[in-house]
């Protein structure tokens, strides 16, 4: 006879900073989901200037990535691993906008996620390999928002195609965290 497990979400209501790194132009949306419903608070990019020093430039992304956790008190974050399919120095540049970013919510004691960009794109549109265009098509359906909502650059969109993922992703998170808590694994 099999034991029967009740799951629940642990917060019926989550707030979910995702996060598309990039030195020149960082992604930027905060998710709301409640009950199965999804409603986008915020969505924009951080934007450097090429001209100001790295250490400038990394701070500002830090910055404005600690004043939105302050302002907006997600509840985690989500942020896109690195794509290796992309020359050695714009993967370092990525790679430092990451880790600023990393710590912003490290320093907020915010639980941190990660997910590939084959990951984000499997959950948006059921496909690893889809365009960019598909994405958004399949974020303003899940969404239910119209084109002039969201921003004109594909980093926002792309950082609110990692919040939708892992929003997806959370309930199955939390049904084996559950199971196993209730197995006492």
């Amino acid at each position: 006879m099999q034991a029967k497990h009740k799951y629940k979400m642990v917060n019926s209501k989550i707030r979910i900073l995702g996060i598309d790194p990039g030195l020149e132009t960082t992604g930027v949306s905060i998710l709301d989901v409640s009950n199965g419903k999804y409603q986008s608070m915020y969505l924009d990019c951080i934007i450097t200037k090429r001209g100001k020093p790295l250490s400038e430039r990394l701070k500002e992304i830090y910055l404005k990535i600690d004043n939105l956790i302050k302002e907006y008190y997600p509840d985690c974050m989500v942020i896109e691993e690195i794509f290796f399919n992309i020359n050695a120095k714009t993967a370092l540049e990525v790679g430092q906008a990451r880790g600023v970013s990393i710590l912003a919510g490290s320093a907020n004691n915010i639980k941190i996620y990660e997910y590939t960009p084959l990951e984000v794109k499997q959950a948006i549109t059921g496909y690893g390999r889809a365009t960019k265009n598909q994405i958004k098509l399949m974020l303003k359906i899940i969404l239910g928002i119209k084109e002039d909502f969201l921003s004109k650059k594909d980093d926002a969109w792309d950082a609110l195609a990692i919040s939708v993922c892992h929003a997806n992703n959370i309930k199955f998170k939390e049904k084996i965290e559950c199971y196993n808590n209730d197995s006492g694994k």
